[in-house]
């Protein structure tokens, strides 16, 4: 009979989440994601493979959770406009409520850049989806006249997403709440 598993793969997985946007895949050891996880050498590679298949679900997980998190966001109000405020204020205080800010999808661009095709593959998915979504709410405020006319959906998208990162950023680098908060309403009147 098969031994069960000595611990949730959920709760490691999200240990080794953490471990990783701290550090990054080069900076994490085996050795520490074994200690800051709880498991043992062999239950990483029975359950994970190796260090980097571990890195990869670590990723794919947070991405999509992340993404997820901020379509959702975005989708909550009828209006719009309504919809990318809330975005904003949500990425907002998710950067306040961390005192170390940490993204791991940022982390994984800012180390791999376009050099890792399996990474690459990865964020690329999650933000083909996150500009989708950004793109057709901005289209939706464009034909209600919450936004300019003249914003391209395309373009607004990818400064929304830009401005997004510069909040995540700005946040781990020590901004204040009401430097954050300025970002975000400073990009939301580039809209209008």
């Amino acid at each position: 009979m098969a031994r069960p598993k000595e611990f949730e793969c959920e709760q490691a997985l999200q240990k080794a989440i953490n471990a990783f946007a701290a550090r990054g895949f080069e900076g994490t050891s085996t050795d520490a994601l074994l200690q800051t996880m709880g498991i043992s050498r062999q239950s990483l590679y029975d359950t994970f493979g190796d260090k980097r298949n571990l890195y990869l679900n670590a990723l794919r997980r947070y991405t999509t959770d992340s993404v997820g998190s901020q379509i959702r966001e975005l989708n909550s109000s009828p209006s719009a406009f309504e919809g990318l405020e809330a975005l904003m204020r949500f990425v907002v205080s998710q950067a306040l409520a961390d005192p170390e800010p940490r993204c791991l999808g940022l982390s994984a661009v800012s180390e791999f850049g376009r050099s890792d095709s399996e990474v690459a593959a990865i964020t690329d998915t999650v933000s083909k989806s996150f500009l989708s979504a950004l793109k057709w709410r901005i289209s939706e405020a464009k034909a209600t006249g919450e936004i300019s006319k003249d914003v391209s959906p395309q373009t607004g998208a990818e400064f929304i997403a830009a401005a997004l990162t510069g909040i995540k950023i700005a946040a781990r680098a020590g901004a204040t709440a009401e430097t954050l908060r300025g970002i975000a309403r400073m990009t939301l009147r580039g809209l209008t």
